[in-house]
């Protein structure tokens, strides 16, 4: 463009400014409208990650780029641009299943879907928790179905971990990125997935102590210090408090309902 004044004299400042404008926005500007994409290392292969000026948006794992930018425009409504580098805190929070102080985007969810995500965050690690105790957390005890439904829309999974979700049967259940995908994560968290399915087919939902009188999900930490010796099973709150058990303050179980 030409900045001189039409006359030939000094420059015009009007053609000035406008010339600044073509300049690139600025990063924080762009952030502000735009989503970044990265691919990071994790538990799951082909992890990648969307983020915004708000956090972490979406995680998927198994997707090529395409797959990845289509499934986000899908649920999204920002451009997704390429990231030199991951957002500080999640490499760290995907190799210890713990946020730490990374934020989290979940911008856009219902209120009922935000309430079944806090409650899946309070799973501790290397622990499960039934769909029926997630929707007890979240307020609605009888919503169970509609719990798994939005445990299956959880843009952030293993940041969220629902994978730590399992049936009200006791059985693993299925996950977001395949059923082998949950048994993994769990079994590197330390879960005895071994046990865990063994119980659920003998219709044990629950474990106690003869000692204490106290009885826990069997992924609890307070029921792994139980002794085989003074270790018992029950299908359910009712049955065990019918034999005098009451339930941990820790992992708080409640009565079961079909998942």
């Amino acid at each position: 463009m030409n900045r001189t004044d039409p006359a030939g004299g000094a420059p015009d400042p009007l053609a000035g400014e406008l010339a600044g404008l073509a300049t690139d926005a600025p990063a924080a500007l762009l952030d502000r409208i735009a989503a970044r994409r990265v691919h990071v290392p994790g538990p799951l292969e082909d992890l990648q990650a969307a983020f915004t000026d708000h956090g972490v948006a979406y995680l998927r794992a198994g997707m090529d780029e395409r797959e990845f930018a289509a499934a986000f425009r899908a649920r999204f409504a920002r451009p997704l641009l390429p990231a030199e580098r991951p957002p500080a805190g999640l490499v760290p929070a995907l190799r210890t299943g713990r946020l730490g102080a990374l934020r989290l985007d979940l911008r856009g969810l219902s209120d009922f879907e935000a309430a079944v995500l806090r409650a899946a965050a309070r799973i501790p690690r290397g622990q499960t928790r039934p769909y029926a105790w997630v929707a007890r957390q979240a307020g609605r005890p009888k919503a169970v179905r509609a719990v798994g439904s939005a445990l299956g829309r959880n843009p952030v999974p293993l940041l969220i971990p629902c994978h730590r979700v399992t049936r009200s049967d006791g059985a693993l259940g299925d996950y977001v990125f395949g059923a082998d995908a949950k048994e993994r994560l769990l079994r590197a968290e330390d879960v005895d997935v071994d046990e865990v399915t063994e119980l659920a087919r003998r219709g044990v939902r629950l474990v106690g102590s003869d000692t204490t009188g106290i009885v826990c999900y069997p992924t609890c930490g307070d029921a792994r210090r139980i002794t085989p010796g003074h270790r018992r099973g029950f299908r359910d709150l009712a049955a065990a408090r019918a034999a005098g058990y009451r339930p941990c303050l820790h992992c708080r179980p409640g009565e079961a309902q079909p998942a």
